[in-house]
């Protein structure tokens, strides 16, 4: 695997909106999958698929504290991207003509 591949994997992962969401969310800081079922009015089946897809991709851990699962987030950069990927929307948004 090389550093293409990494990146199309980081960015096939945060391309659903619950996992850009649930990555956002983490960033602020980590939390039991106890907190983020109920933030995400998903399955906990869906929702741990969506948590398993991100961790797959790096982005995410996970740590047993207790018997709860908490998540957070493993790449540190994730936090610049998530901002240029920001900015770039609004690069996008200033484009349009209406």
């Amino acid at each position: 695997m090389n550093a293409d591949d990494v990146s199309v994997k980081i960015f096939k992962a945060l391309g659903h909106p619950v996992r850009l969401q649930i990555v956002k969310f983490l960033l602020i800081e980590p939390q039991c999958v106890c907190v983020l079922n109920q933030l995400f009015d998903y399955s906990q089946a869906n929702l741990s698929q969506h948590l398993k897809i991100l961790r797959e991709a790096g982005i995410l851990e996970n740590r047993k504290i207790g018997v709860e699962m908490h998540y957070s987030v493993k790449l540190k950069g994730i936090e610049k991207l998530l901002a240029a990927m920001d900015l770039t929307a609004a690069e996008y948004f200033s484009t349009l003509e209406f």
